[in-house]
């Protein structure tokens, strides 16, 4: 009867681990499938063009160039190697500016001649415009429409994904602000978790270490909004007072929040990588007329490094994760991060505040699937570097 019990027991984990492993490499395989989606967009939205006038030199544009365009930061052609013509801006709602009802038909059947007019009157006249409208007319020339490059997308600094005619996709300061605030964060977190981590394994009395360290590894259950409720309250007006700030919401204020949050995994895996430390090996060394703290610092830290390295690592992949903590205290701006008390946007926190708004299937949806895939590596290096230093530390041993 055990063996039978045996029996199913091994078949029921063979079975939940397989169905468990295929579907990670499904999720994995869908996150990829949809972010390299991405680069089989067109510059332009889907459904549009950017016609100019047929004498206009001009061939290509980038995205960049397009977003400047349109914006009036480029005024003239010869900017973009083009003749010395003052460029004219011209979208659809500015039709009913230009011509009356009865000029462009009931039923707009007449538009698309009197957008072709318009191109063929102005030489610096760049029109964005629906292809099925000028489809069937002449004399106008159509800027050659290519797809999205992977270099524009992963070295591009600006991240504006809702932009017309021609959304950018830069990542760069999203990676940025994901890595300067995680930063920071180990930063501030590493030197208070290996001071309260050495007082509960060498310093404090049993009693209290019995009574703190629940309490701390607690600190792991509260929910990260309450974190971030925490941080919009008290750091933000804090760092606004302190350093004259327009606005407390910067990148401080996130890593400030992020070691708070990763705290209890650094103390708690430090703490239980120095009480390993064989018990003769801090006698020998008080024997040799070590004190105390000489044999902390000379004997528990070198001999537990390894464990101590992996509660660092674990605790800036906790930092890097962590979506509505950062969401609610950085200020969610979009730039390359300068200094840390400017605001800045992470990945996660961009992933959250835009997936909804995104449509199904867009470039724009499809590039926070791509956001997904570069936190999923950034992840899988942090992780290889725990299973490095724990396999590191069992050798050790």
């Amino acid at each position: 009867m055990k063996k039978i019990i045996d029996r199913i027991a091994r078949r029921i984990f063979t079975i939940s681990g397989f169905t468990t492993s295929i579907a990670i490499l499904l999720i994995i395989g869908f996150l990829f499938s949809e972010a390299v989606g991405l680069f089989s967009n067109p510059v332009v939205d889907k459904g549009y063009v950017l016609a100019l006038n047929q004498d206009n030199p001009v061939k290509r544009l980038s995205a960049q160039e397009i977003k400047l365009l349109f914006d009036e930061e480029i005024t003239n052609w010869k900017e973009l190697g083009g003749q010395d013509i003052p460029v004219e801006v011209f979208r659809l709602e500015d039709l009913d500016k230009i011509y009356t009802e009865e000029e462009l038909g009931a039923e707009y059947e007449l538009a698309g001649a009197k957008i072709a007019e318009l191109v063929k009157q102005h030489k610096g006249m760049i029109a964005f415009v629906p292809y099925s409208l000028i489809e069937k007319e002449s004399g106008m020339k159509l800027i050659q429409d290519e797809n999205i490059s992977v270099e524009d997308v992963l070295l591009g600094d600006e991240w504006f994904p809702t932009a017309t005619p021609s959304p950018i996709f830069g990542i760069l300061p999203l990676i940025g602000g994901t890595l300067w605030v995680s930063f920071f964060a180990i930063l501030i977190a590493l030197p208070f978790g290996l001071a309260v981590s050495i007082y509960l394994a060498e310093v404090a009395h049993p009693n209290v270490r019995k009574y703190l360290k629940p309490i701390i590894e607690l600190l792991n259950g509260i929910p990260s909004v309450v974190y971030g409720f925490f941080g919009l309250a008290v750091i933000v007006p804090f760092l606004q007072k302190t350093f004259h700030l327009p606005v407390g919401e910067s990148g401080l204020a996130g890593s400030i929040v992020l070691a708070i949050m990763a705290l209890p995994t650094i103390i708690t895996v430090a703490e239980d990588a120095m009480r390993s430390c064989p018990r003769m090996m801090r006698e020998a060394s008080l024997a040799l007329g070590a004190t105390h703290w000489q044999t902390i610092y000379k004997v528990v830290i070198p001999f537990s490094i390894s464990g101590i390295t992996s509660g660092v690592v674990l605790g800036i992949g906790r930092a890097i994760g962590e979506t509505m903590a950062v969401l609610m205290v950085t200020g969610n701006a979009a730039v390359i991060p300068t200094s840390i008390l400017e605001p800045l946007r992470t990945i996660p926190a961009t992933i959250a505040a835009e997936l909804g708004e995104a449509p199904a299937g867009g470039a724009h949806y499809q590039s926070l699937f791509l956001l997904g895939v570069i936190l999923f590596f950034i992840t899988l290096i942090i992780n290889s570097c725990v299973e490095i230093v724990s396999a590191r530390n069992k050798f050790k041993k």
